[in-house]
């Protein structure tokens, strides 16, 4: 795998800092049933790497402490973690909102029988991987029959209640562009989305949330192997909006990894690009128990473009109309 890292450090992005901290977004590990193209985890089946017991406990004593209004959970898929539901009914008992980041397919693998049922139960809201509403790009790029499984993870969802009017269940589908360009309009897109697994599938869902493909892992790799880092780089920075400076997630938010580390957000992780926080370099989620951060400078590099190119990106959807 190219490692873009020292590509990245040479670009240029205006400066940012924190406001308040809203939410707390944690890696439970790596592990994954699926190895998509485009992860910026580099997630899959062999990795072993996963968050302990007492680092799930560090993080619950960080949700109550500093009345964190969200638990944004990812992995690789969160749920393969031993401590996903513990840490799950836990935060909901502190009154914490929970997003589950769900692949879908994971509702079928053989254990996770009823995690659809667990997951409404405690109210968790579904953020779901559905990089197209089309079979054939959707196997591209996450593997043979990814798109009917997922599908079938949608149906069981809507059984429960995700995705109705009124049900208090939200259910948001993620798009990942194909290739190094950035996402269409997310309204216009959304609008075909619902059509489309309306009329064929019947399926029904709240939002659709448009990301850029960031420049890092499996995907910066890809870009290096084919010539098309550099154009790709250019066509973020042409497409920079500073009026998405404002709403980009790492200004209310900062990213924990499997072992309890902090960074600014979720690509500073997989980049290694730890948060700073006075003469501390690399702290630990326990050193910031008593920390107020707002104000405090958030480390940039040339990916941050990402976020802030054509509608702007973030873990909730575009910034921008």
């Amino acid at each position: 795998m190219h490692p873009t890292l020292d590509l990245l450090k040479g670009i240029e992005f205006p400066p940012i800092a924190r406001t308040r901290l809203e939410t707390l977004q944690v890696n439970l590990g790596y592990r994954c049933n699926q190895s998509c193209l485009h992860c910026h985890v580099a997630a899959g089946p062999t990795r072993t790497e996963a968050m302990s017991r007492q680092t799930v406990d560090t993080v619950l004593a960080f949700l109550a402490l500093h009345k964190i209004h969200a638990l944004d959970l990812t992995g690789g898929a969160p749920e393969l973690n031993a401590h996903f539901r513990f840490l799950v009914r836990s935060a909901r008992a502190l009154g914490v909102q929970v997003i589950d980041r769900c692949n879908l397919t994971i509702l079928e693998e053989l254990g996770q029988e009823g995690l659809g049922a667990f997951l409404a139960e405690n109210q968790v809201a579904v953020v779901a991987s559905l990089p197209c509403h089309l079979e054939e790009n959707v196997d591209r790029q996450r593997g043979k029959g990814v798109f009917a499984s997922s599908l079938r993870g949608l149906q069981r969802l809507n059984a429960l209640g995700y995705g109705r009017e009124g049900s208090g269940l939200p259910l948001d589908l993620v798009f990942n562009p194909q290739g190094p360009v950035l996402p269409p309009p997310q309204q216009e897109l959304e609008a075909v989305y619902k059509r489309e697994l309306r009329e064929r599938h019947g399926i029904e869902f709240n939002r659709l949330l448009t990301l850029a493909n960031m420049p890092i892992q499996r995907f910066g790799s890809l870009l290096v192997s084919n010539g098309q880092f550099a154009p790709y780089m250019d066509l973020l920075k042409s497409a920079h909006r500073d009026a998405s400076l404002e709403g980009v997630m790492c200004r209310r938010l900062i990213s924990i990894d499997w072992q309890g580390y902090a960074y600014d957000c979720d690509f500073n992780q997989m980049l290694d690009i730890p948060l700073i926080l006075g003469q501390r370099q690399r702290p630990h989620l326990s050193d910031l128990l008593h920390e107020d951060m707002t104000g405090h400078p958030i480390q940039v590099a040339g990916h941050c473009h990402g976020c802030t190119a054509g509608q702007g990106s973030s873990c909730q959807g575009a910034l921008n109309d």
